[in-house]
């Protein structure tokens, strides 16, 4: 047993704080395997959590973190052994239970997800939860029978870390994009991971009509709120939407007409409690539907002393693509 530097959250009469500090292995939580964290992520869950903008940690103290890649240091769970490549998405970590802001953490081996053969874990976090929620969101879509015959798909908050890699991963397949972003000036950087059209921002964020002029075959919108009720409302007959995100809000100000007079539906995606089978099927597509080169392209590695700084920046919209912290 020993220590290892962790960001941890602590809470007091006047809110929450996260510091950068040294965490005795011997205060973990129960768990099965003992994994060595190599790298983490920044994910927008993680910027709620170390602000304190949302009440996203349940216990305290809590490490950071909601996800990581490492390699297993002990197990008594028999599908793992010490030197396995694994991966974490989710499952409370960082919220419920130690995450992965931290050189090691213990977990349950249930939880785990083979490292694929062909993938290094910085590769692993770079897509992190934010682009295995992208995998999750198309192949929502993919299960509906959306096909890039079907027409464009949306995609809103296009230049953070899940809109990139769906963006990229859409793109792969074969679909039409349009990119919905505030952020013109990322206009070239989304084109390039395969946008066909950019979209402002402001023309899914008026006044919510009940039908609007049929645009997109499907979306995938990280946004919530009225982005998201407009989206329905643009939405072709038989399309779909999967939403994963609640940046603009946790409010739907929709009505039934685009279920009931255009037939869309919309998709729930859940990273956080999605069963393991799915999550290997996400992990597997991801290994052969993502462009390696684009997802170098979208990341930036930081170390952990700059995760608190890089929170504030992903919750005030100031990331592009993805951020990797290297803790290992």
């Amino acid at each position: 047993m020993g220590t290892f530097k962790a960001i941890v959250i602590e809470k007091s009469d006047t809110g929450t704080k996260a510091a950068l500090t040294d965490f005795d292995e011997a205060n973990l939580m129960d768990g099965d395997v003992t994994v060595a964290v190599e790298y983490s992520t920044l994910n927008y869950k993680d910027g709620l959590a170390i602000t304190g903008k949302a009440p996203v940690v349940r216990r305290f103290p809590m490490i950071a973190g909601i996800d990581f890649a490492g390699t297993v240091e002990a197990s008594s769970n028999p599908a793992w052994k010490p030197g396995d490549k694994v991966i974490l998405n989710g499952w409370g970590c960082g919220e419920t239970h130690l995450g992965a802001y931290a050189g090691k953490a213990r977990v349950k081996g249930d939880w785990l997800v083979r490292l694929p053969k062909s993938m290094s874990e910085r590769e692993a976090m770079a897509i992190g939860t934010a682009g295995y929620t992208a995998m999750l969101a198309v192949m929502a879509l993919e299960r509906h029978g959306l096909t890039p015959a079907s027409g464009p798909v949306a995609v809103t908050g296009a230049a953070g870390g899940v809109g990139s890699v769906a963006i990229a991963i859409l793109a792969k397949r074969g679909f039409s994009v349009s990119a919905v972003t505030g952020r013109p000036e990322e206009a070239d950087y989304l084109k390039r991971l395969g946008a066909t059209e950019i979209v402002e921002r402001k023309d899914l964020t008026g006044p919510v009509k009940m039908l609007a002029k049929e645009r997109w075959a499907g979306g995938v919108d990280v946004v919530g709120s009225t982005t998201l009720a407009n989206l329905l409302s643009m939405t072709r007959y038989g399309g779909a939407v999967a939403a994963c995100g609640l940046a603009g809000g946790m409010d739907l100000p929709s009505s039934v007409a685009p279920f009931i007079l255009r037939g869309v539906c919309l998709y729930g995606i859940d990273s956080v409690m999605c069963p393991i089978e799915r999550r290997r099927e996400a992990w597997k597509r991801l290994e052969t539907d993502l462009d390696r080169p684009k997802l170098a392209a979208m990341t930036r590695e930081i170390g952990l002393s700059g995760v608190t700084e890089a929170a504030a920046a992903i919750l005030a919209g100031q990331v592009r693509g993805r951020i990797v912290v290297k803790i290992g």
